[in-house]
């Protein structure tokens, strides 16, 4: 495992559309899809990394409780599924029920929309507003595997909230932290 930073592309970036397949119901979800009214919330995550294991009982009633409140999200797993077999579409869908998440976690195969979006690591965050444009990309929160800090999702939160209250959110933010995603080679 290899502690990656996200790449932490330009505030304002348009979010490039896509359509994958959730794990969970077998349907093709696009970014159009997902979208929420307030805004939109794209993680990429996977199962075997200790940086989401971490958070992902916390981040799953965030979202459930975001999503609610206007934030469209979705979850997607890039990784190699070959070299890592625990990331494999069944896997994905065992945890999506397991941590109840009431958001698609979608399975990207060709690695084209981690590309897209310039992903790097698991978990990586991207916030959008309702135009589309990133608001914020960074980490969850100060929380890491071994680190005795509390899993709030306080930074994420601190954006979604600003987001929903139509406050500026900081252009102040943290790279999210973990392994890197696992490319596949040529």
């Amino acid at each position: 495992m290899a502690l990656t930073p996200s790449n932490m592309i330009p505030l304002g970036t348009l979010a490039p559309d896509f359509s994958l397949p959730d794990t969970v119901s077998g349907r093709e979800f696009s970014f159009y899809d997902i979208k929420g009214i307030a805004g939109t919330l794209l993680v990429f995550m996977c199962n075997h990394c200790p940086y989401v294991k971490h958070i992902n009982h916390q981040f799953a009633a965030i979202a459930a409780e975001y999503g609610q409140k206007g934030i469209g999200i979705a979850a997607i797993s890039s990784n190699n599924v070959e070299k890592y077999p625990d990331d494999a579409p069944d896997k994905m869908k065992e945890l999506a029920l397991e941590e109840n998440f009431v958001f698609p976690y979608l399975y990207d195969e060709t690695q084209a929309v981690a590309k897209l979006y310039d992903a790097a690591c698991t978990p990586d965050f991207y916030l959008f507003n309702a135009e589309n444009k990133l608001v914020y990309r960074g980490q969850f929160d100060d929380s890491r595997p071994g680190n005795n800090v509390a899993v709030t999702g306080k930074d994420l939160l601190a954006a979604m909230n600003a987001l929903l209250a139509g406050r500026e959110i900081s252009p102040v933010q943290r790279p999210s932290m973990g392994c890197n995603i696992k490319w596949k080679t040529a």
